[in-house]
């Protein structure tokens, strides 16, 4: 991995993001509005909770259901799953779910539940991903190992020209691999490089947290269903069917903010500076996707207004409908880019081309 800081350019059109932070708080202030989350937040946390966990209850109360509803179940609790992270995780790990910093921690815990950790967490998508979107070597969301190629700096191999057809498959194992092995290797390789988003804690309180809370997720999700009578092979399977469900779906809106057609991945020059300012940067490398459509909005939480939500992390995503007409605003006025997808469908198939293009041979493409 490219260990060289880039530097982004201080010069570059500071006009946009001067002018687009003066509209957006203006319309805070104007509207006498908090940029975190307010009522509706809180009842879909209600929402996505419930989805996620009264499956859960049906599941240890009544052994004996069917291997069919009982599947059924868990991809019900893989939506939750995904819904809670999304829409509840998300912000509070911004700092954004609530002014008040300890709802903030308890939300953004969340994540401990959902198989992750909050220290990893922040420090790939906080710290790497927001500030790094899409340059390779320092952007973790776009390494993938031999096994997939998101650009084409990444090196080619001969199976990445099937890669957009096996690629939904591994998809499906984010959340597994954060619960198995990921938060291991990511806790490992963060304390090496003194890297932290907020409060540095010792390593020692940081490897304490995590085992204490493997121990716990693992307990409740496997021990605790074993313990009220269901057979071990039958958790096991809706461990795997839980994950393989909440992982596809987090991987594919991941995926369709950065990994697709329009998207760039901008390389440091020489002197390791990036060409754009860092909030020019985010218009170049991100994509929205269905932003007119309303389950789209309510359930990704917002995660389809990627391009305001990398501009303005710590606003709620619950504000993000509003914000992105002052964002396609100002970038029209400063002949900058607003990569924006009408449908769901669109998306997936830039992304889908993407791989096929990238899964090409280099030299042939």
């Amino acid at each position: 991995m490219n260990t060289t800081t880039p530097v982004f350019s201080k010069t570059d059109n500071l006009k946009f993001f001067r002018t687009l932070n003066k509209r957006v708080n203006d319309y805070f202030k104007e509207n006498n509005l908090d940029k975190t989350g307010n009522w509706k937040l809180h009842l879909k946390t209600i929402v996505m909770f419930t989805i996620f966990l009264t499956p859960y209850f049906f599941l240890i109360s009544y052994e004996q259901m069917s291997i069919w509803i009982y599947l059924l179940l868990n991809i019900v609790i893989g939506i939750g799953m995904a819904g809670v992270g999304m829409n509840v995780m998300h912000d509070g790990n911004h700092g954004a779910y609530s002014s008040k910093s300890w709802i903030n921690k308890l939300m953004g815990g969340s994540i401990y539940i959902l198989a992750g950790n909050v220290y990893n967490w922040q420090v790939q998508h906080n710290v790497l991903h927001h500030t790094y979107t899409n340059i390779l070597g320092h952007d973790e969301d776009l390494e993938a190992g031999r096994i997939l190629r998101f650009t084409k700096e990444a090196k080619w191999y001969k199976h990445h020209k099937f890669q957009q057809y096996y690629s939904v498959f591994l998809y499906g194992l984010l959340t597994f691999n954060w619960a198995i092995t990921t938060d291991f290797l990511q806790m490992k390789r963060y304390l090496k490089r003194n890297l932290s988003y907020g409060e540095f804690k010792k390593p020692v309180i940081r490897w304490t947290t995590l085992v204490i809370t493997k121990i716990i997720y693992f307990s409740i999700w496997l021990v605790v269903p074993m313990v009220m009578g269901i057979a071990w092979w039958k958790v096991v399977l809706g461990f795997i069917v839980m994950h393989y469900t909440a992982g596809l779906i987090l991987s594919v809106v991941f995926q369709l903010a950065h990994v697709v057609n329009e998207t760039s991945n901008p390389v440091p020059n020489e002197d390791g500076e990036i060409e754009n300012t860092w909030a020019v940067h985010q218009l170049y490398t991100t994509a929205n996707f269905a932003p007119k459509n309303w389950l789209v909005n309510y359930y990704t939480g917002g995660l389809n207004h990627q391009i305001e939500h990398h501009i303005f992390p710590n606003i709620s995503h619950v504000h993000y409908n509003k914000i992105a007409e002052f964002v396609k605003e100002t970038a029209k006025e400063c002949n900058l880019p607003y990569y924006e997808f009408k449908t769901t469908r669109a998306a997936i198939y830039s992304h889908f081309t993407h791989l096929r293009d990238l899964g090409r041979q280099p030299q042939l493409s």
